[in-house]
């Protein structure tokens, strides 16, 4: 399973790829509008950080499919590398998705609630579904659930299109859809850094520290004995 940063902060994405195996960085606007920064400047960073071979999903703001598609131009044209042009699942995405692909677009259908509007844009062909696991809780809905069925729509019906499930604010959601079978997760700084964390870790090397240097000394370590 690929894991994703989901931010546009440049200190955390640097902190963050030096120490996990992170397969790429997603944004979208609200992430964008948190830095108060120039667009283009932000998504020209965080490709520098990233290099040109992680993927970089970046959503348009267009209304109509002729908008949505002016927009996935212009970040094309600005930004390099393994590009995704995050598309919402609207009546006017649904239209712009074929275009794309057929111009050459990674695409990204994004703000999915329901398995089938995952597979509407599955059948256009789009490289990842992004599912809001958390937003679908939140509404009373089972956001594990609805991955787990849209991972499973896609192996029934032998779609190539993969699930990137986003919108996550614990740990539990992020262990139950790693079992649901969906191929990548995008998390915040904050969620990250959770699921490599833990107290109890914390005090079992306190205890191995403590009782190493009970007989070896402060201050010893493998290197210097």
């Amino acid at each position: 399973m690929l894991f994703l940063l989901d931010s546009a902060n440049i200190k955390e994405l640097e902190k963050a790829q030096e120490i996990f195996p992170l397969a790429g960085v997603t944004t979208n606007p609200s992430i964008i509008a948190k830095e108060n920064r120039n667009f283009f400047d932000i998504l020209q960073d965080i490709r520098a950080v990233i290099g040109p071979d992680r993927m970089l999903h970046a959503q348009v703001l267009g209304e109509t499919c002729e908008d949505i598609l002016k927009d996935a131009e212009t970040i094309r044209s600005r930004i390099g590398g393994e590009l995704y042009i995050k598309v919402p699942v609207t009546i006017e995405g649904y239209r712009a998705m074929p275009i794309l692909k057929q111009r050459g677009y990674k695409v990204t259908a994004t703000a999915i609630y329901t398995p089938g509007q995952a597979l509407l844009a599955a059948q256009w062909g789009v490289d990842f579904t992004a599912p809001y696991v958390n937003r679908i809780d939140n509404i009373s809905g089972m956001g594990v659930t609805v991955v787990k069925m849209i991972t499973d729509l896609f192996s029934i019906h032998h779609l190539s299109t993969r699930v990137l499930a986003a919108s996550f604010k614990n740990l539990h959601q992020v262990n139950e859809i790693s079992l649901a079978g969906c191929q990548a997760i995008t998390v915040g700084p904050d969620i990250l850094w959770k699921i490599a964390e833990h107290t109890l870790t914390d005090m079992s090397i306190h205890q191995f520290q403590s009782d190493w240097k009970s007989v070896y000394g402060d201050g010893k370590f493998v290197y210097n004995l």
